[in-house]
């Protein structure tokens, strides 16, 4: 069992359910793990705290770190629910694989999560399309100037109430300049380095009134990958169409249950390289009727229009009808109004604070 050490003063009676801007509010505790001479070790949650680190800190210097995003969610019956932990414990160790850093155990992952979000599930938002946002993070903790992977890790998850993460339907830019990740490269892996290489491209899409980028391919600039921090889908000619993973787009296991969903309700889900030729097109002639961003944040987001070297197609994201049904779907899985037929969630006890 996992030592908890509970706060002294709660932040949760001061929090506004009503008012929770994506990121900015964390919960009283966070699980916090040390890795050294090969174990995990100093296992515990404990109040929320800064941390004392020295500035030779190799993951602030050569960039190990990786990280995880993912949900927890009330029953109708008020029980804290998980969706899919496996998969984030799966992907984790999948990027700390790439970034030469030490797996955390499967089971391990799912106890420290659990009994983090059984000990907080106050903190989980009432209000529809609401939910505990969880961030499990490892990073680099050797003191040394010099480009080797470090032999000391610390392993921390926090949590945080959130509201929706976008509140409107989105325009992209379909950028053909700058580039999210190469094949060969850590595009797979959810790296720190990863999501700081994207903010320049992004800031000029921002000026030019976009919301976010569509990413194309490093080689020919010619292939969809994902949308900004989502992976895409567009429906085409009644077929539901995104791009396979091919080693520099990272595995959305919010997208692998959406097209799980869709197939198991008779939709034809293609998973295949789609240009941006192609989607131009179909959005000119009228076959592309849908264009949605899905992502452990943002669940399902509908995106209103896609620019590309000064064109710009427009779908009516009123009319769309798979993605609000892929997204009433996985957010009636995650309050348990609908049966789980796929196994996916897990119901945890709620802890008695002391």
């Amino acid at each position: 069992m996992i030592p908890i050490v509970h706060t002294q003063n709660s932040k949760l009676p001061s929090l506004d359910f009503n008012n929770i801007p994506f990121g900015t509010v964390f919960s009283d505790h966070m699980f916090y793990a040390e890795f050294e001479n090969g174990k995990w070790q100093k296992m515990e949650i404990r109040p929320l705290e800064n941390l004392s680190i020295h500035p030779s800190n190799l993951a602030w210097h050569y960039g190990q770190s990786i990280f995880e995003g993912m949900k927890a969610t009330k029953h109708q019956d008020g029980t804290p629910m998980l969706m899919r932990p496996e998969m984030h414990a799966q992907r984790m160790n999948a990027s700390a694989d790439r970034m030469c850093m030490p797996n955390m155990p499967e089971e391990t992952f799912i106890e420290a999560v659990s009994a983090l979000v059984s000990l907080e599930a106050d903190w989980i938002p009432p209000a529809k399309g609401s939910a505990l946002y969880l961030r499990p993070i490892m990073f680099a903790a050797d003191e040394f100037i010099g480009v080797k992977p470090s032999s000391k890790y610390i392993y921390m998850i926090m949590a945080l109430p959130v509201g929706p993460y976008y509140a409107t339907p989105l325009k992209l830019k379909a950028e053909n300049e700058y580039i999210r990740a190469a094949d060969g490269g850590t595009g797979e892996a959810k790296t720190a380095g990863n999501y700081a290489a994207s903010l320049y491209p992004w800031k000029k899409a921002k000026e030019e009134g976009f919301d976010q980028i569509m990413w194309l391919d490093a080689k020919e600039r010619k292939y969809v990958q994902e949308a900004g921090t989502m992976n895409i889908f567009f429906v085409i000619d009644g077929k539901v169409v995104t791009p396979a993973t091919s080693g520099s787009i990272l595995k959305g296991i919010t997208r692998d249950s959406i097209i799980k969903v869709l197939k198991s309700e008779g939709y034809t889900v293609e998973e295949r390289d789609i240009t941006i030729d192609e989607v131009m097109t179909a959005g000119k002639n009228g076959s592309m009727t849908e264009c949605f961003g899905t992502g452990t944040a943002a669940v399902v987001i509908h995106v209103k229009e896609v620019g590309y070297k000064g064109d710009t197609i427009t779908l009516d994201a009123d009319q769309f009808k798979v993605a609000p049904f892929a997204k009433g779907y996985i957010d009636s899985l995650r309050n348990g109004s609908i049966e789980d037929k796929f196994d996916w969630t897990i119901k945890l006890q709620q802890q008695v604070k002391a």
